[in-house]
């Protein structure tokens, strides 16, 4: 059952950075292209990836930027829906009403 669970972690990190890598800006890549970088991940498995981490990722990269890629984010998109409880025209119309002001 140890050895099932390791297995699932280190998939789990290698399939990680070989989204990481992806997803990065080439521009941000630190040492080597994108591409290169895409081949140690992928070939270099838990080497590779824990190269990609200390050496290749760009700094300050969060997690969310990963898992949402930029655009994404709702804050971002100022013009987005919005849920009735975040529309201050909402609000006070319903304030309004609750008064009985009309």
């Amino acid at each position: 059952m140890a050895y099932a669970l390791i297995a699932v972690v280190l998939v789990a990190g290698w399939l990680f950075c070989l989204l990481d890598v992806l997803t990065s800006d080439e521009r941000e890549v630190r040492l080597l292209p994108k591409s290169v970088w895409l081949l140690i991940a992928l070939l270099g498995f838990v080497l590779g990836a824990v190269l990609w981490l200390l050496a290749g990722r760009p700094r300050g990269r969060s997690m969310e930027s990963v898992l949402w890629p930029p655009g994404a984010q709702s804050d971002r998109h100022p013009d987005a829906p919005k849920g009735p409880d975040d529309d201050p025209a909402f609000l006070n119309a319903l304030t309004r009403r609750i008064r009985g002001d009309n």
